[in-house]
């Protein structure tokens, strides 16, 4: 390994390198959002003289430990001072800028971190001759809770403080990262589930348009967020279970331990998922200052960013839901309260389209499609109309997963994209065969992904999503192209009139 310095205009940092890649780690994109900048926008790094330090990993987000995991029982520190991303760059020198892409974690805006083993890029980097950007955003209670309604003149507080952030990562990108070897006029963002929405919110977001100049987005729950109403009466839920009034809520936030606010916020949270199964209250609100409308009715009437698009779902997002993290409408009582709520009659219409296939585990195919696959194909009926627009469907799976249940489940495309080729994880999900088929889809999708972030397209055999052909791609083994996939439930989905809102049953009204 040798140790590789960069200025940036905060200041020097060290890096260090590991075969053909460089790795700088947490480095301070926005002041620590700590004391009087809790529940406050990101503000400026404080610049440093000196050389910093960045090989390795400072803090994750506030969140539960679990969720922070980086491999058998290794966990990453949380701490409010979060506000850090990772730049891994080519070891050897480029003969001109490099594409760059910043990756945004999922997580259900709950838990997830950057330094995640899997997001290094140590793969995808050098084959690409790319530029990867990783960060971290406030997560949870302290970055998707709107707490402005009980803030003051004193002590204001701000809304969608993780999508600030976000922004604010983006701008440091635009500032520093042709030192890294990246070129700021290419820049591509791409995240997968929580991560793949808040994609979509910075479609729809006017202080990042110009950040970026083409997305990705790998099956993101399209229509998570809520308005300022909503958002105020799940704040006081949060101040109430933290055991505070409105009165003294300024007290009580500013002062609380950040896991203390933490666990408050969860238990509603829990509470809140219980009685409205799929609805994640930690969201994006559509606030009429920095987030003007919903994405999806951006991305409609054209006000969103018009950059190329990437957007896509997997076949069975559910799978990992019903047999790992029971929060999704993924049976049938569940999907009966769901559709009560939301849109009655649609119920028997949108059923119907799984059970005449003879779909095996229907309502856990029908729960994630209704998550993720309805406000997908949304997306792409609105952006194709102002932008090119790749739809995708991620269908390939191994032995091994099947015999789990899982299948080409939530965030399993995750693995091919970033690359796993001779990791413990790829023996793993291939042990009883598929390996040679995996590193094929893998293959497939890295060029897609790579060839997209180089010129603003995928390869040549992957077609635009346009009306009235709409065709998606389908990595499988092999790989095919498909027009207007599932034609009967894209009808019955598209006539729904349900909301993600509506799927909140509101202490003392609203909802079942």
């Amino acid at each position: 390994m040798s140790v590789t310095t960069v200025s940036t205009a905060d200041g020097d940092i060290r890096g260090v390198r590991s075969g053909p890649v460089v790795y700088w780690r947490s480095i301070p994109y926005a002041a620590p959002p700590v004391g009087d900048l809790r529940f406050r926008a990101p503000r400026p790094v404080t610049p440093w003289t000196g050389v910093r330090d960045a090989t390795t990993f400072g803090y994750a987000s506030i969140q539960n430990r679990s969720g922070a995991v980086l491999g058998y029982r290794k966990y990453q520190p949380t701490s409010e001072d979060c506000l850090t991303l990772n730049v891994t760059a080519p070891a050897r020198p480029a003969s001109s800028p490099r594409p760059v892409l910043v990756f945004i974690h999922g997580g259900g805006y709950l838990m997830g971190t950057s330094a995640m083993g899997l997001y290094s890029g140590k793969h995808l980097v050098p084959r690409g001759d790319v530029v990867l950007v990783s960060m971290n955003y406030r997560l949870g209670v302290l970055g998707y809770v709107d707490f402005s309604s009980f803030g003051t003149t004193d002590r204001p507080f701000e809304s969608n403080l993780g999508l600030r952030d976000q922004i604010a990562a983006l701008e440091w990108v635009q500032r520093n990262i042709a030192a890294f070897g990246g070129d700021p006029n290419n820049v591509t963002i791409f995240g997968e589930s929580a991560g793949a929405h808040a994609v979509t919110a910075l479609l729809a977001t006017p202080a990042a348009h110009g950040l970026f100049h083409r997305a990705i987005a790998e099956s993101a729950p399209g229509d998570w967020e809520m308005n300022r109403e909503d958002a105020a009466h799940w704040a006081r839920e949060c101040i109430d279970a933290l055991g505070a009034t409105p009165a003294d809520a300024v007290s009580a936030l500013t002062e609380a331990d950040p896991h203390e606010l933490r666990r408050a916020a969860f238990r509603a949270f829990r509470d809140c998922v219980l009685s409205s199964p799929g609805f994640f209250p930690m969201v994006p609100v559509i606030d009429g200052e920095l987030l003007p409308k919903s994405p999806l009715d951006a991305i409609a009437d054209g006000t969103a960013s018009r950059v190329p698009l990437i957007i896509g779902t997997n076949r069975d997002e559910g799978a990992l839901f019903a047999r790992y993290l029971d929060v999704m409408p993924t049976t049938v009582e569940r999907l009966r309260r769901v559709f009560a709520v939301t849109d009655p009659e649609a119920h028997q219409r949108i059923a119907a389209t799984y059970e005449r296939h003879a779909e095996p585990r229907a309502s856990v195919r029908l729960g994630g499609d209704l998550m993720f696959w309805r406000p997908t194909i949304a997306v792409c009926e609105s952006h194709s109309q102002h932008a090119p627009t790749y739809n995708y469907r991620f269908d390939f799976t191994t032995t091994v997963l099947r015999r789990m249940r899982l299948g080409a489940t939530h965030a399993a495309e995750m693995l091919p994209v970033f690359g796993i080729k001779n990791e413990p994880m790829e023996f793993g999900i291939t042990a009883a065969g598929g390996r040679r088929g995996f590193r094929q889809v893998s293959n497939a999708m890295q060029s897609h992904w790579l060839n997209f972030a180089r010129y603003g397209r995928p390869l040549p055999s992957w077609p635009k999503y346009e009306l009235p052909q709409r065709k998606t791609f389908i990595f499988d083994n092999p790989t095919r192209v498909v027009s207007d996939l599932e034609r009967d439930r894209r009808e019955a989905w598209q006539s729904y009139k349900g909301n993600y809102a509506d799927l909140w049953s509101r202490p003392g009204g609203g909802g079942e």
